[in-house]
């Protein structure tokens, strides 16, 4: 919406898709839609966004939402005047797409930071940008190497971008040597239980929770998990349990006990990171484990298959 908005005024657009994770409201990006001039309609199934002239305005986020920060500065880069959002996320995410907008010729200050100032431009040029890893890509792997690899090294990674991650896998025993770039992971027994807590970065990103949990079931004790972003992040908990885990789930939070021991058997990937769980879990089960819905682990890991096969897996 936002790209669109700011290079032609009028956008029609289908309401979003996305994994169901509970309620998803875009409240936020057409608040900041409107503040900028934009005047919204809602027929049909389709969003109708028309503005005959954006105007830079002060901006403030309710929630630290990725997809508003991002969707709004594309907006406000060609509004006339300045922009300002307040209680922005801070994501790498929008770092990467500040400077690439930057290097076109936006004028944008403060990303990665609570505000952001963008002073509109009539024109952006093209450029040459190279964008930064999958920092959620770069963690499953990880996690994934902790749970069943004698050993993995993990390459195009910018560790700071999952430092709560690593953190945390240290705390259960994981053993890891972390470089400029990549992570190597090595066998580790009789890994430790822990607590987490989703959080708005540099906090753990809720789309590590669930492959996480996978892991957590084999560590020797009780584990929890305190999901703060989308509260009914939960539905990998009921498949896993298939599996054998022993999992409860309680108000926006999971209890997992462990170490159990997991059985192959036929779930149903009811999202991304619900379908990265439990590939985990079946890198980790004795025998098959087919996993309906697998268009989901798709979305979000590249040639999934051809990295597990390289790594030893039997995936079809």
């Amino acid at each position: 919406m936002g790209a669109l908005l700011g290079r032609y005024k009028k956008v029609k657009i289908k309401m979003s898709g996305g994994c169901y994770l509970g309620p998803r409201p875009i409240d936020l990006h057409l608040k900041g839609f409107e503040a900028l001039g934009t005047h919204i309609d809602y027929d049909d199934g389709y969003y109708m966004l028309e503005a005959e002239e954006l105007k830079g305005a002060n901006i403030y986020l309710d929630i630290a939402s990725v997809g508003a920060t991002i969707n709004i500065m594309m907006a406000a880069v060609f509004a006339k005047g300045r922009t300002t959002i307040e209680n922005a996320a801070k994501e790498p995410e929008i770092i990467d797409v500040s400077s690439m907008l930057n290097k076109m010729g936006a004028k944008i200050r403060g990303a990665g930071t609570s505000e952001i100032t963008i002073d509109g431009v009539e024109r952006l040029g093209g450029c040459y940008h190279e964008i930064i890893p999958d920092r959620i890509e770069a963690g499953t792997y990880i996690i994934l190497a902790a749970a069943c690899a004698k050993y993995c090294k993990i390459e195009n990674v910018i560790p700071q971008h999952i430092e709560s991650l690593l953190m945390k896998l240290e705390e259960m025993g994981v053993k890891m040597n972390v470089g400029v770039d990549f992570v190597e992971v090595f066998e580790s027994h009789d890994l430790k239980p822990i607590e987490v807590k989703t959080l708005p970065y540099p906090g753990l990103a809720t789309d590590l929770q669930q492959p996480l949990t996978a892991l957590m079931t084999q560590a020797v004790g009780i584990s929890k998990v305190h999901e703060t972003i989308y509260p009914e992040r939960f539905k990998h908990c009921h498949e896993l349990n298939i599996m054998g885990a022993d999992i409860e789930v309680g108000d926006a939070s999971s209890t997992i006990i462990g170490p159990t021991p997991l059985m192959g058997s036929i779930v149903t990937a009811t999202d991304l990171r619900c379908g990265a769980s439990l590939v985990i879990a079946g890198l980790i089960a004795e025998g098959q484990t087919t996993i309906k819905g697998a268009y989901h682990i798709y979305r979000g890991y590249d040639h999934i298959k051809e990295k597990l096969k390289a790594l030893g897996a039997d995936v079809y």
